[in-house]
């Protein structure tokens, strides 16, 4: 692990009080952890309490194979993943999202009304949404590997997952570091131990669920980081009844933009590339690190993975975004 490193390199080489760069936690990272996801879990057991009766509804798959096909399903508890398991295995295996009378949605969010259903996969025509999906899910699992890296030995607080498309060259996550690292640069070996354990959560087979909550439970679940119950109040603010989106797989829980694809399986070459820091007039020294992923149903040469893998390693900045929005991209990509 990331930890075991550094306490090495920094074991008797200060002999300094750590101060911490964020209000200092009353429970450890993985106690806050824990309760994220016992809120989450209390939470959505509250909502499924709220209707004791099953309701049957009426889903209609409208794809190109077995059209017309008619679902009956329970309101409120069965999913896109359950309409695609009566389908076939190639559906639960290829669904990134679907699209529930032309809405994205969530494979695992629950139908909450009789809908068309179609599935997208990787290899659609346009795949825009697919892949902007696949980013944001690529990022909290980047989230999830640096908040458990560092164990208790040094503070973590995550920031945010910024929103960057995937012709920017790689998916990132803000965080500040225990200001006792201050000073340190990750090596490739810390970058190659933060990769491997994203491959093991990646390994799990994990499913992405999503909950929507008041703004009032998702402070709760966020309460020991400032950082994002900024952004809750933000996003409340933007919803008319102050409803906020969680998402978590396994019992990591974050806020993101959402969708997210159906499971972490879906990710198949996965490396954390670079650490940068950033410049800045915020209180706290911010950390961006960044990776690059391809999904598990595209396949790559590998001269053109190392050539991503370099681009990868850039800051990701506000130059980097706007030539990305441009249209540069590299699309050596071909499907399986």
């Amino acid at each position: 692990m990331v930890s075991v490193w550094l306490t090495r390199g920094l074991r008797g080489g200060c002999s300094k009080r750590f101060i911490s760069t964020a209000p200092t936690p009353q429970l450890s990272t993985a106690e806050i952890a824990q309760r994220r996801n016992d809120l989450f879990i209390k939470e959505k057991e509250r909502q499924l309490s709220l209707n004791p009766r099953i309701e049957k509804i009426e889903v209609k798959y409208v794809g190109k194979s077995h059209p017309d096909t008619l679902f009956i399903m329970n309101k409120g508890l069965s999913t896109p993943y359950s309409c695609a398991m009566h389908l076939s295995e190639w559906y639960t295996k290829r669904s990134v999202l679907a699209l529930v009378d032309g809405q994205l949605w969530d494979m695992y969010r629950p139908l909450t009304h009789s809908c068309e259903i179609q599935f997208l996969t990787f290899k659609d025509e346009d795949a825009e949404e697919v892949n902007k999906a696949y980013w944001r899910s690529c990022a909290m699992i980047l989230g999830c590997v640096l908040e458990q890296a560092f164990k208790d030995d040094y503070s973590v607080t995550l920031v945010k997952a910024p929103e960057v498309p995937v012709t920017s060259g790689a998916f990132c996550y803000d965080v500040i570091l225990d200001s006792k690292l201050d000073a340190w640069k990750p090596t490739e070996e810390n970058l190659r131990s933060l990769t491997r354990d994203a491959c093991r959560l990646i390994q799990k087979d994990l499913p992405f669920e999503m909950l929507d909550v008041d703004a009032k439970v998702a402070l709760e679940i966020f309460e020991y980081n400032k950082y994002k119950q900024d952004m809750v109040e933000q996003r409340a603010s933007q919803n008319s009844k102050g409803i906020v989106t969680v998402h978590r797989f396994g019992d990591f829980v974050d806020i993101s933009e959402g969708p997210h694809i159906s499971r972490t399986s879906l990710c198949d070459q996965y490396e954390i590339t670079a650490a940068h820091n950033l410049q800045g007039s915020q209180s706290a020294f911010r950390r961006r690190f960044q990776g690059l992923s391809i999904p598990c149903h595209l396949k790559l040469y590998h001269t053109i993975w190392h050539r991503l893998q370099k681009r990868s390693q850039k800051l990701i900045s506000e130059n980097r975004l706007k030539e990305a929005n441009d249209g540069n991209e590299i699309t050596n990509i071909e499907p399986v």
